[in-house]
């Protein structure tokens, strides 16, 4: 029988983050695929455990992932954890997820700190939907045609970045978003010199202009609010679109709905001018 493959968050700078569950995973495993093991040893001391590990990384997944899937296929049991935060997301344990789910080795996740959470939950900024767009092209073109094509995007967005970039990235924010677009700037989280600066993105720009930013950043910048101009309709031509729409395959219900929802008619008198004008 297959072992099994744990996805184990570490602390993103806070060693009382480990949670019972974390600590008792790392103490059953047969062995331990780390990003840094030199990183990864220093939290294994502080728990006082002893476990063989193996590096996996961004630069060597294509002969260590092979490698970590035939134990597991043996019937080792591993915990694949990063030098901070929950594998697999922004990380290249997602390979290894993917290649353990294609020979149907169990994979469990366990739950723990992650970085683009607790920025998203402090931010201010509204949580019910988000996209999460990693780190940014090193490439000044690509990492603008990237911003480029979120102009439109309603969503709250998160991005990760390094403080020698910051100034950068937030000056094409500031040009494609708009300066007076929202931003929370939350970097050290959980550590001692935390910071989270709710401002907007012309304001962060000029106060990292002037005070070298420090530590790595957490950036959840507002969704575009602005609403598109909704061409007014009579009740006539609303009705007109509604037909349309069921001619074209819609059910009459669903385009009633969806007619009303652009234009601000009722659904139901919708529904009953159109069926009463197909019935006629």
């Amino acid at each position: 029988m297959a072992g099994i493959l744990y996805l184990v968050p570490t602390p993103i700078g806070n060693l009382g983050d480990l949670s019972t569950r974390i600590i008792e995973t790392l103490s059953a495993v047969d062995f331990i695929a780390a990003e840094d093991t030199r990183v990864s040893v220093k939290i294994l001391n502080h728990l006082g455990l002893k476990k063989p590990m193996v590096s996996y990384y961004r630069h060597n997944t294509e002969t260590a992932g092979p490698q970590v899937l035939q134990r597991l296929l043996s019937g080792e049991s591993c915990a694949l954890i990063t030098d901070a935060g929950t594998p697999a997301i922004s990380d290249p344990g997602e390979d290894l997820v993917a290649l353990c789910a294609e020979h149907d080795v169990t994979v469990v996740g366990i739950p723990g700190p992650c970085a683009l959470v607790t920025a998203l939950a402090v931010s201010g900024l509204p949580t019910g939907r988000f996209t999460f767009e990693g780190f940014l092209p090193m490439n000044k073109k690509n990492r603008r045609e990237h911003l480029d094509s979120l102009k439109q995007e309603r969503r709250t967005m998160i991005f990760y970045e390094a403080p020698h970039k910051l100034v950068s990235t937030l000056g094409d924010l500031a040009e494609l978003f708009g300066g007076e677009r929202r931003i929370s700037l939350c970097r050290e989280l959980t550590k001692l010199h935390e910071e989270i600066r709710r401002t907007t993105l012309a304001d962060a720009l000029g106060h990292y202009r002037e005070t070298p930013p420090k530590g790595e950043f957490v950036l959840v910048v507002e969704g575009e609010t602005r609403q598109e101009e909704t061409p007014v309709l009579t009740l006539e031509e609303a009705v007109e679109r509604v037909r349309r729409l069921y001619a074209a395959g819609r059910p009459m219900k669903d385009a009633a709905k969806e007619v009303a929802a652009d234009t601000g008619f009722q659904k139901k008198e919708l529904y009953r001018l159109a069926v009463q004008e197909a019935s006629n």
